[in-house]
């Protein structure tokens, strides 16, 4: 359909793949850095040479034009981008394919689509970008239904109005993050929301998952962020009134905010926006350890000073990722102000730091922003090079008040870490703070080991059950931005009230009642 399209297995898109010779060249000097992995990588089964059961599903003559059953299309469309779905997908196992790929070029297509799954007992997965990492698009649905159709919102890619007198824009849901921005830079104008994904992921899907963004305090969701939202379900529309905040009861908003496509398919939304920024300054502050930067942290957070930047890298992560030298912890910190300096700001939360033993050297203005966001945004396709060359690595995160801060922090790095040991003998457990807030923060793990190969996917089930065990256990939630999935599902409901599941089932039933939208993502059968 003349889409440029996605790795098959990996991060990015498969025009920017890099040659296997490349990825040889790298492995080499990551496993001498790392300690552990096979400098001789494992080549991915190509996309050609992966066999699908054939489709279940005939898209109606009506909906023909914006349907495909071709295998390369349901490769794509078959997983997220968790560890274990680039583990399968890099082997050529494709264990839930879906058996129809929509590709709605308006809206009224996507009610026809629902129409037809709903009268053909076929589920039907929202698909943004793709970029999950928690089994949200993947159509693991169980036995009940007759066939999945995967809908792709990428046709609905476009800024439809900008209000740049309240600073606000109605964006369609499978705008990319990039394709969002480059339509409203000739306003002047941003979203300011960039996850670790923002190249490959939409407007939907953050909406969907409650994705966390740019900026370190204040508004770190994109749920600050929307002004309204509408949504397509089986029994009708689902629209909002555009407003700038009310009282009228529970939000509709709230509610289709971290609906993961089980209540309905977003279509677009009213966003706020801002003026580029035009003032930035920023500095990489040092600490002795992990806990002094998570105590400076704490007091930059309720100091009012509202950082943009505010990730706290402990000294191993720092070691790791050629931030430093794995002798201090570092924080990122970051000042940016569409109309005022930030200098002040900036100075003021250095003197912050200081009174918790920071340190720092001057350097050029924005504090090397750029080249860490370079370095942010380029993780997960080293990824794809750990995969290849024998290395789990995955990651996962949640949140916390303070005062129980460092207690989580120490037993599920402690439970973590021996998970790892026992599963793989050798392995490296870091954390970073990625969001902070006046009353808590969000702590962010990252796990590398030396895996055996073939024996991937159960190695990491046993770690991963060992760190939610241990992050519920110490108080925190089971994501903070990650999203709940169908790998979260087990921890979030322990964690969600009796009476707001039955709630959230029963609105499930009323907007859904065949319950086609998304099965096994935030409730059971």
């Amino acid at each position: 359909m003349n889409r440029r399209a996605r790795s098959h297995w990996g991060w990015g898109w498969a025009d920017e793949q890099p040659p296997f010779e490349e990825v040889r060249a790298a492995t080499g000097g990551l496993a001498q850095h790392l300690g552990f992995g096979s400098p001789e990588p494992e080549r991915p089964v190509p996309l050609d040479a992966i066999e699908l059961p054939a489709p279940r599903l005939t898209p109606p003559p009506e909906l023909a034009a914006i349907c495909s059953t071709v295998r390369d299309e349901r490769v794509r469309h078959a997983y997220g981008r968790a560890y274990r779905d680039l583990v399968r997908a890099f082997r050529g196992r494709i264990e839930h394919p879906p058996d129809v790929v929509a590709f709605p070029r308006e809206e009224r297509d996507v009610e026809r689509v629902l129409e037809w799954a709903a009268g053909a007992n076929a589920a039907v997965i929202p698909f943004g970008g793709g970029t999950s990492v928690v089994g949200g698009v993947e159509p693991r649905v169980g036995a009940r239904f007759d066939g999945v159709v995967t809908l792709s919102l990428a046709g609905l890619d476009r800024a439809l109005e900008v209000d740049a007198t309240s600073r606000a824009a109605r964006i369609q849901a499978g705008a990319l993050g990039p394709a969002l921005e480059a339509q409203l830079a000739p306003h002047g104008l941003t979203l300011r929301h960039f996850p670790q994904s923002f190249q490959l992921s939409t407007l939907g899907g953050w909406i969907a998952t409650r994705a966390g963004g740019h900026f370190a305090t204040r508004e770190t969701h994109v749920d600050d962020l929307v002004e309204s939202i509408r949504a397509i379900t089986p029994a009708g529309v689902w629209a909002s009134r555009r407003l700038p905040g009310s009282g009228a009861g529970p939000s509709p908003d709230r509610l289709l905010l971290g609906s993961e496509g089980a209540l309905g398919v977003i279509t677009e939304a009213w966003v706020r926006v801002r003026p580029r920024p035009a003032h930035r300054a920023g500095r990489s502050v040092r600490f002795a350890d992990f806990a002094a930067g998570a105590q400076a942290v704490r007091a930059l957070a309720q100091s009012g000073l509202d950082p943009a930047n505010c990730r706290l890298i402990d000294a191993r992560e720092a070691a790791i990722t050629f931030a430093g030298d794995g002798s201090h912890a570092l924080l990122v910190l970051g000042f940016e102000s569409a109309e005022l300096p930030v200098e002040e700001a900036l100075a003021a939360a250095l003197a912050i730091c200081a009174d918790h033993g920071g340190s720092w050297e001057e350097e050029r203005e924005g504090g090397g922003r750029g080249a860490w966001r370079e370095a942010f945004l380029r993780a997960p396709y080293v990824r794809d090079v750990l995969v290849a060359m024998g290395v789990l690595s995955e990651t996962f995160e949640t949140a916390i008040t303070w005062e129980r801060f460092d207690a989580l922090h120490e037993a599920v790095t402690h439970a973590t870490a021996a998970a790892v040991r026992e599963a793989c003998g050798a392995g490296i457990v870091t954390c970073r703070i990625t969001h902070a807030y006046p009353d808590g923060a969000a702590p962010y793990f990252t796990v590398l080991a030396p895996v055996r190969r073939g024996a991937e996917l159960e190695t990491w089930d046993a770690i991963k059950r060992a760190a939610a065990d241990a992050v519920l256990a110490a108080g925190g939630t089971i994501t903070h931005h990650h999203a709940v999935g169908r790998d979260h599902r087990p921890w979030y409901d322990a964690q969600r009230p009796e009476p707001f599941a039955a709630a959230l089932r029963a609105a499930k039933a009323a907007v859904d009642p065949a319950g086609i939208l998304n099965p096994g993502v935030l409730f059971g059968p």
